[in-house]
């Protein structure tokens, strides 16, 4: 076990937390990760909250781990989603895409551990004064929804550090051991991977996709919608996202409207495939157990490695 304050407040052997990513982050993603130690969590992002509510059910079959639920402002506008998450007997919450005094003080109440995903030092401080308990520190090279004004985990995650003192997990280029051990160099005491886990073997996904986050070089992500309208995103280079890379798209949401086509029909081109720009590191399909454990054994053999060179 690795203990520290993010493995105490959410009960887990490692501090690794799989990232909600809309659609996939169902079930036997999420237990997975909660059977592999770390902390599971099942999506709201794709606003289909009857699915989910089955999802959470499910895991009371898969785990007898703790697990949580995220929170999407975005893309949940059921105002009894509180409500909703409580009933299911979730402890933990992550919350983003919105305003983080929406749903704090009541997910408190009720009686739940709350991160908020930041991706800015205001929106860190923001956060804070809401209550949450910890943030989610969102690097800029992470895929998904993104600030437009995106700054690198490097810069990010060191500024919010020295200005806060919660407890905080890094999002965004995390992928194995030596990720998490940079990470915890510059004051995280935890790590979410998404790129990562859509590439697992529980991951839901169509091959297509989990192959071509394998075959992706570095360079091969794409940010877009950079100056609006809708949200900026990161995602695979293909060709529909190499031509609104040039020519954006006047509704980028538009854009998504077949993504089950992608998701789960494997068409690389019928959407955006959200993705980090850690896609060029990873090689080869996993199971999460075999993730999890790889990044615990290397996190420990690169701290101990770093001591014995340069703690003299």
């Amino acid at each position: 076990m690795i203990r520290n304050r993010i493995t105490e407040m959410l009960g887990v052997e490692y501090p690794v937390v799989q990232a909600p990513m809309g659609w996939i982050a169902r079930a036997p993603l999420a237990s997975a990760m909660s059977n592999a130690g770390g902390m599971g969590i099942i999506e709201t992002s794709s606003g289909a909250l009857d699915e989910v509510r089955g999802e959470i059910a499910k895991m009371a079959d898969l785990t007898d781990k703790p697990f949580g639920v995220n929170i999407a402002q975005a893309f949940v506008r059921d105002p009894g989603i509180v409500d909703f998450v409580a009933a299911q007997g979730v402890k933990f919450v992550t919350t983003s895409a919105g305003d983080p005094n929406k749903y704090c003080a009541a997910l408190k109440a009720a009686g739940m551990t709350v991160f908020h995903v930041v991706p800015t030092l205001a929106g860190a401080l923001k956060a804070i004064d809401a209550g949450v308990d910890g943030l989610v520190v969102e690097g800029g090279e992470g895929g998904g929804f993104k600030n437009p004004k995106e700054v690198a985990l490097m810069v990010l995650l060191p500024l919010i550090r020295e200005r806060t003192e919660v407890p905080i997990i890094a999002a965004g280029g995390m992928t194995c051991g030596r990720t998490m051990a940079a990470a915890f160099a510059l004051g995280a005491e935890g790590i979410q991977m998404g790129t990562r886990m859509v590439s697992a073997a529980e991951s839901p996904v169509h091959p297509n996709w989990k192959q071509a986050i394998i075959d992706a070089q570095e360079t091969d992500t794409v940010f877009l919608n950079r100056h609006g309208p809708g949200p900026a995103l990161r995602a695979l280079r293909t060709e529909r996202t190499s031509r609104l890379e040039t020519k954006p798209s006047e509704n980028i949401m538009g854009e998504m409207k077949n993504i089950l086509d992608l998701y789960f029909g494997g068409d690389m081109e019928a959407a955006i495939a959200l993705s980090g720009q850690v896609a060029g590191r990873i090689g080869a399909v996993k199971p999460v157990k075999t993730i999890v454990d790889e990044v615990i054994a290397e996190f420990h053999a690169v701290m101990q490695d770093m001591a014995s060179r340069y703690h003299n």
